[in-house]
């Protein structure tokens, strides 16, 4: 692993790294932020959206000010593999930019696409062998395809993950546009497949285990809320297996980082209350 470029940041120190990644087989980028209480702090793993890099959430989301208020360390990986060799495709929503947090079955997309063993495997070694935050204390969030992804790895690890929170998720990817694009391409044509990688089928699936609590913000003037967000899926499905959600959908915001920025520091908040 290699520290590109280590910067101080709101009294702590802000990490852009590369790795060789032996789950993608590729190189793959991450920021690290570490407060300044140092790195035994709670660790807050942000996922981001189609088209986004690691970049993305530490130049726009303005998360770091908080996170250092409140001892928290952050890490934001690359939302795909990427690089020479590692399939893509030319739409946005496919391929490099799009991975959808999801152990590709189907070629040629099967060898790098990787993202959901990534996160919860090789990402958790990295960290605790490199950065040596607190692993017992974590929380997931992201936005659009990453607060998909945030709610479906929360669910599916709520030993990891002691609260889950989302700005705009796909929070039921198996029934719109850009999840089934992508889990027909990644996954293959058994819908039965998908339900493993789709929040709202993964709630439903609920037999009465604990699951965290979650927080997910919705902009009402997103210009994808009704055909690729719909809301109101996921808290018809927390509802049916009463699962604590709370879910506020935001008068005037849209789908863009003006309004990540602004709510952040609620959603670590969140965080940090469940993590002391």
């Amino acid at each position: 692993m290699e520290i590109i470029k280590a910067q101080k940041c709101f009294g702590g120190t802000l990490n852009y790294v590369e790795h060789e990644s032996k789950t993608l087989k590729c190189k793959m980028r991450l920021s690290v932020y570490i407060p300044p209480k140092g790195n035994s702090c709670p660790m807050v793993t942000w996922l981001s959206g189609l088209t986004c890099t690691e970049e993305n959430f530490t130049s726009k989301a303005g998360a770091y000010r908080k996170a250092s208020e409140l001892g928290l360390v952050i890490v934001a990986p690359d939302t795909s593999p990427r690089g020479e060799g590692v399939p893509d495709d030319d739409s946005y929503d496919l391929g490099q930019g799009a991975g959808f947090y999801v152990n590709a079955t189907e070629e040629p997309w099967s060898k790098h696409f990787q993202m959901y063993s990534y996160i919860t495997e090789e990402l958790q070694e990295l960290m605790a062998s490199t950065f040596q935050p607190d692993m017992n204390r974590q929380a997931i969030m992201g936005h659009s395809m990453g607060g998909h992804g945030a709610i479906m790895i929360g669910l599916k690890n709520p030993s990891l993950f002691k609260s889950i929170s989302a700005f705009s998720p796909i929070v039921s990817p198996m029934t719109v546009p850009w999840g089934q694009k992508a889990f027909q391409a990644y996954l293959g044509s058994d819908q039965n497949s998908w339900k493993d990688y789709d929040s709202c089928e993964l709630i439903l699936s609920l037999g009465g285990e604990k699951t965290v609590p979650l927080l997910v913000d919705q902009g009402c003037a997103d210009d994808f809320l009704e055909k690729e967000l719909q809301p109101h899926k996921l808290q018809e499905a927390c509802k049916n297996k009463k699962v604590s959600l709370q879910l506020r959908m935001q008068e005037g915001y849209d789908h863009s980082y003006y309004f990540i920025s602004t709510f952040i520091d609620d959603h670590l908040e969140f965080h940090a209350q469940h993590l002391k």
